[in-house]
């Protein structure tokens, strides 16, 4: 409980949620008032920003390989970088509420086919010069191109028409879609001088810091931006970004100071650095899901009974005991829970069936031969330990799979998305369509299960255009039955979001929506004296 009314405390103080909202979520609670107004005074205090000092994060999932390219980014760090430097139209905040950013206006007409973008006046690039109406148009024409390899390509290629007048940018749609100021959130599309076509990895943007070095798989360290438009950001003087995939190396940064923040806290270990007084842990429940992936155009995978084996052949219980420690909660094969406010309870928990499994496996007719499961230590917490647990349920239901481990350092640009069966993870989307339209959708370039249905297009599409919210529902129901039974995801558990704070580290609002606060952990907090 007392984790809960913090958070709604800190999000009274942000003004997401109203004290009376507060008082009336903190009684259902069980919380008397003498203890609801404890929270909210202690979220006051640690409201006061300090200035000064230098914050550090200790983040898992960096390579050598990584780009600041912001189309690219397809792991935390990049994630975490390019979230410190840059900015998008818009962002979603704790509560889910769509916020304004480099967008001050958002409308639309009344079928959500056409939506207004007003451009923030005087925002400025690290590099010199504001943002403009034609740069946001030139970004989101970039991530059009198939060519950029853009992570957000299957959003932007749902808007047929994009124009800058003034300081406005206009968005005309094929069809509409009532969710589209969350999807100009994604962490891909962000603003950059001239669209960033010229050289798309130089890292100008307008973020609370500038980058002053970036060593890629080891070190990024930034500068606070002197211009930067919203003082309720960028309170250090600098920050630092340190790649240490490594949980114990990690672990061991923040028990001794090195880093402030840590993300991807071991489960296992969770208990030991509560025993820190200097270090706290923060948790929060969210869309974020640990997954393998199969890629339904390529044999064996192309057999759905064979998919279906796999399927049924994960103890997803014994993963979210064992792996997560708890901290989450299961997966039921296709990437919506109830994170999501149209998510369907309705729909069967599927769950380990040996029997059921192994009768798959006869029918797919597959010759016998290893099926190799490529995993790394960074696909996610405890990626190989899942990936064992994985084998060893299926050899029990006589499927010969097989784990063949990777090297953390390149894996995310030579295994996944490449390789025909891996682990992986994916840190959810704050709406449906969001997350189905980066990931499933036909033409999306970060459909890493090469997963491809003209019907679940269809009802993509239309859904995005329904205003009724049952039918609306409905159609997301079908669309998550036909992923669960046809489709190339192993999605065996949902993750909370597990992370480290050092006790001098102000600021913090635990955020659903991802990693660090979003991304955002190093622009929002403070460093307490």
């Amino acid at each position: 409980m007392a984790d809960q009314l913090n958070m709604m405390a800190s999000l009274v103080n942000k003004g997401a949620m109203t004290r009376r909202e507060f008082n009336a979520r903190a009684a259902a609670l069980g919380a008397s008032a003498a203890i609801a107004a404890s929270a909210l005074s202690t979220a006051a205090r640690a409201a006061e920003p300090v200035k000064g000092g230098i914050l550090r994060a200790g983040v898992a999932g960096g390579e050598s390989t990584n780009s600041l390219d912001p189309a690219l980014a397809a792991s935390d760090v990049p994630y975490m970088v390019n979230r410190t430097w840059g900015e998008t139209l818009v962002d979603v905040d704790a509560a889910g509420a769509v916020e304004m950013r480099i967008a001050e206006e958002v409308s639309s007409n009344a079928d959500a086919t056409e939506w207004k973008f007003k451009i923030r006046s005087g925002v400025e690039y690290h590099g010199g010069g504001t943002v403009t109406a034609e740069d946001v148009v030139a970004t989101l024409k970039r991530h059009t191109d198939e060519n950029a390899q853009s992570g957000a390509l299957g959003i932007v290629q749902g808007i047929a028409e994009m124009m800058a007048e003034g300081d406005m940018v206009t968005l005309k749609l094929a069809s509409g879609n009532a969710d589209l100021p969350f999807l100009m959130a994604d962490y891909h599309l962000i603003i950059q001088p001239g669209g960033g076509v010229d050289n798309p990895a130089a890292g100008n943007g307008t973020g609370a810091y500038k980058i002053v070095s970036n060593e890629p798989g080891v070190r990024t360290v930034f500068e606070r931006h002197a211009n930067y438009w919203d003082s309720s950001r960028g309170h250090a003087d600098g920050v630092e970004i340190l790649s240490i995939n490594d949980n114990t190396a990690r672990t061991a940064a923040i028990q001794s100071g090195q880093v402030h923040l840590i993300n991807r806290v071991d489960p296992k270990i969770v208990e030991l650095l509560k025993g820190a007084s200097d270090v706290a842990i923060e948790r929060a429940a969210g869309p974020g899901h640990y997954v393998f992936i199969m890629h339904c155009d390529k044999a064996p995978f192309d057999n759905n009974d064979l998919r279906m084996a796999l399927k049924l052949a994960v103890n997803r219980q014994e993963m979210v005991d064992k792996i997560l420690g708890g901290y989450g909660s299961r997966g039921n094969d296709f990437p919506i829970n109830a994170a999501y406010p149209m998510f369907d309870d309705t729909i069967a928990q599927r769950e380990y069936d040996a029997a059921a499994a192994a009768e798959f496996y006869k029918k797919s007719g597959h010759d016998g031969s290893p099926i190799l499961l490529q995993v790394a230590p960074g696909a996610f917490p405890g990626a190989v330990d899942a990936a064992n647990l994985f084998a060893a349920s299926a050899n029990a239901a006589g499927i010969p799979l097989q784990v063949k481990l990777e090297p953390d350092d390149g894996y995310w640009s030579n295994v996944w998305n490449v390789a025909p069966f891996c682990a992986s993870y994916w840190g959810g989307r704050p709406v449906q369509d969001q997350m189905y339209t980066t990931a499933y959708l036909s033409s999306a370039d970060w459909n890493d299960t090469k997963f491809k249905d003209a019907h679940f297009d269809e009802l993509l599409i239309a859904a995005r255009g329904e205003l009724d919210v049952a039918k609306r529902k409905g159609m997301y129901s079908e669309m998550a039955n036909i992923l669960r039974d046809t489709g190339g995801l192993i999605c065996p558990m949902f993750n909370d979001w597990v992370e480290g704070r050092r006790a001098e580290v102000g600021g913090w609002v635990a955020d659903p929506q991802g990693t660090l606060m979003n991304g955002t952990a190093l622009s929002k907090c403070w460093l307490n004296a």
